[in-house]
């Protein structure tokens, strides 16, 4: 039981967040002899262009826009509205910032992949912004992100998402799936990508479509609207190592954005099972290669597997345990089977092999993010975690069946923004005095 225990508790932090951390651990030793002053990028916001695909987003796009508007010109910003049946359009028109109105719907990477040639933004701009319609940048994001793409290698700089107003979801179940996603940022960010991000590993495997910045001559050798796939940021990561564009940069404190996650469980499970089968589409698409980032890919996915089935093994387990315990307590174990069943798999330690462990998780990612809500509803992670475990699986399935996916989307419930409430953010963002990356 002892190292079944043991496996089961690494299952559940995960062996590669461990490897990732201790790399993230000697990247933050080795820079932070550096000097740490900010320094001024040789690039300016005047150098990006904003790209944001929109489809009936009208609850939510003015305070974006308005976010954008204050780091960007309205010329700058482009918005491709893909057969949207609200008033996505007008907003955007009445914002001042370019419109490209799509009939019917193509999907997100098709209506980037149709504004990118529209507007000409590689021809014109050195970067292009991906921004998401319910994403409100931080008021230092053009500056940070720009550090960062200083280094003539760098071909994409990936966002640092963030859960925007995790307070504001309407009920505790809410709540409850927007912190956990809060905390799923938090655990990704800081204990995988930033070692994922060191410049002399480059094996970041996903630079995420909300609000990530990309050099022009890597979009123009991106193929953006991959057929068959049900999101494209997976791809695109993909296909900057496949093709050699460049490196991924990735820093906690630099490029931030704020993303408002789904607040129903209809919402949270369509959006996970996008992510989710997105990645299994990509990893089933490209080719492997003999590189350290595939090497890396290849064993995430071994692991998030093997750690998906173990953590859906623990319920039917500890039922069967609590069960025969309770038979042994009331003398109904008549074969004494219950009794090797409740001394081999003790209900109470299969309980502290998947709380102990999902609580230290809660507790380094509230103090990381410097988000002390999330620690209210820390004894009902556990549950979300056997939640996504079977998603996850379910995904592999349908990829595995070669399922193309069409790519058109259906928009979540949104929270409406106001802009006075978006303006929240300024107080919330990271702190700038270490937003250089070595």
């Amino acid at each position: 039981m002892t190292w079944g225990l043991v496996v089961f508790m690494l299952a559940i932090v995960g062996v590669t967040t461990m490897i990732w951390g201790a790399i993230g651990l000697i990247r933050w030793l080795t820079e932070r002899d550096q000097r740490r002053r900010p320094t001024v990028p040789k690039w300016s916001s005047s150098d990006i262009a904003v790209l944001m695909a929109a489809h009936n987003e009208e609850a939510v796009l003015e305070a974006s826009l308005r976010r954008a508007l204050s780091q960007f010109s309205p010329e700058q910003i482009h918005v491709v509205s893909d057969g949207s049946a609200d008033r996505t359009a007008d907003i955007a028109r009445r914002l001042g910032v370019r419109v490209l109105e799509l009939n019917p719907n193509r999907g997100k990477a098709g209506a980037l992949s149709a504004g990118i040639t529209h507007f000409r933004l590689t021809d014109r701009y050195e970067f292009v912004l991906l921004l998401d319609a319910d994403t409100h940048l931080a008021d230092d994001y053009s500056i940070t992100a720009l550090r960062l793409a200083d280094d003539d290698d760098v071909a994409a700089v990936a966002g640092r998402a963030r859960t925007l107003h995790p307070e504001a979801a309407g009920s505790l179940l809410g709540r409850l799936l927007v912190w956990y996603r809060e905390r799923v940022y938090t655990v990704v960010q800081y204990l995988h990508k930033y070692g994922q991000a060191a410049s002399w590993i480059n094996a970041v495997y996903i630079v995420p479509g909300f609000a990530s910045l990309y050099r022009s001559r890597a979009i123009r050798q991106i193929d953006i609207d991959a057929p068959g796939l049900v999101i494209e940021d997976y791809n695109m990561t993909f296909e900057v190592h496949a093709r050699r564009l460049g490196r991924v940069a990735f820093h906690p404190h630099a490029a931030i954005a704020y993303t408002q996650d789904p607040d129903t469980l209809v919402d949270y499970t369509r959006q996970l099972s996008r992510w989710t089968l997105g990645f299994w589409q990509t990893l089933l698409r490209h080719r492997p290669r003999p590189s350290l980032f595939w090497a890396t890919v290849l064993v995430h996915a071994l692991e998030l597997v093997l750690s998906s089935l173990i953590t859906l093994l623990w319920l039917p387990l500890f039922m069967v345990s609590a069960i025969c315990t309770a038979a042994v307590w009331l003398h109904l174990d008549g074969n004494s089977w219950g009794a090797v069943v409740a001394s081999q798999f003790p209900p109470v330690l299969l309980l502290a092999g998947l709380w102990l462990p999902d609580l230290l998780v809660t507790l380094i990612s509230s103090v990381l993010g410097r988000r002390w809500g999330m620690l209210l509803f820390a004894p009902f992670y556990p549950f979300m975690r056997i939640y996504d475990a079977s998603r996850c699986l379910r995904s592999l399935a349908r990829a595995l069946t070669r399922r193309r996916s069409s790519g058109s989307w259906i928009s979540p419930d949104r929270r409406p923004e106001t802009v006075e409430a978006s303006s929240s953010t300024k107080s919330r963002r990271e702190p700038t005095a270490v937003q250089t990356e070595g």
